[in-house]
């Protein structure tokens, strides 16, 4: 959606609860904000669940961040990353926030940093609350995302396959087990967005209105975004949607209509 910025990003991760299994594609989507130049871990480096955070730390130039369980039942670790995260705004440096956890906790943080007017990116898994969701800028479910990645990569190694017999070359049917694929993921609640938003944009004379101000209206009223569907781009996901169609313009801007 949003190009790659210049700006200077910290990413602060709950290690504690969420996997390093998603460090990768989460920096990926952090260059739409800018340089991740801060990375920080927090958790009790005691345990050996987080192992895998550890070997990370090393080869990406992530900081740990120790914190005892000084008390049973009781997380030091979101207070420490939750004054870190308040030391670093306050500090006007840091131009966009990632926070990778999938605890409601850091509800109040990311409200309170988009309050400063600093994106705020989440990174969480399905069952994240609802809640911390809606407070992020963006909120992006790593289980998706890892989902989508591999799914892009299962059709390139069919049509490798598919090359050497001749009779097997006609690709007529694979486009439709990708468009079967897409179609469902697509949740009512966003088509409900898209079509709000349509309905609130300034159309032309066609009644086509350009996706950017959609894409804007409907990132102000929710932590949408499109990788959670398994699409890259805004347009590809309202090319799936049978209520709209597309057309690309001079300069490549995509304009959408809605047809029903």
């Amino acid at each position: 959606m949003a190009g790659i910025q210049s700006g200077n990003v910290a990413l602060l991760i709950d290690a504690d609860n969420a996997s390093a299994d998603y460090f990768d594609p989460v920096l990926t989507i952090l260059a739409e904000l800018g340089t991740v130049n801060v990375r920080r871990a927090y958790g009790n480096w005691s345990k050996g669940t987080l192992k895998n955070w550890a070997a990370l730390s090393i080869a990406q130039a992530i900081e740990p961040q120790q914190q005892f369980d000084l008390t049973k039942g009781k997380n030091a670790t979101d207070m420490k990353m939750t004054i870190d995260a308040m030391d670093l705004m306050a500090s006007g440096r840091i131009t966009g926030f990632g926070l990778m956890s999938s605890d409601s906790d850091f509800t109040p943080l990311a409200t309170r940093i988009r309050q400063e007017g600093i994106p705020v990116y989440g990174f969480g898994t399905a069952n994240t609350p609802e809640g911390f969701r809606r407070a992020c800028t963006r909120f992006i479910d790593v289980g998706a995302l890892k989902t989508a990645q591999v799914a892009v990569a299962k059709p390139a190694a069919k049509v490798t396959k598919a090359k050497p017999p001749a009779a097997k070359t006609a690709t007529p049917a694979a486009p439709a087990p990708a468009k079967a694929q897409q179609e469902p993921a697509v949740d009512p609640e966003v088509v409900r967005l898209l079509i709000d938003a349509y309905d609130e944009a300034k159309r032309d004379e066609r009644g086509f209105v350009a996706l950017g101000p959609v894409g804007q209206r409907v990132g102000n009223r929710s932590s949408f975004d499109v990788r959670n569907y398994g699409f890259k781009r805004l347009s590809d996901l309202v090319a799936a949607i049978p209520n709209f169609i597309t057309e690309v313009r001079e300069g490549g801007q995509t304009w959408i209509k809605r047809i029903k």
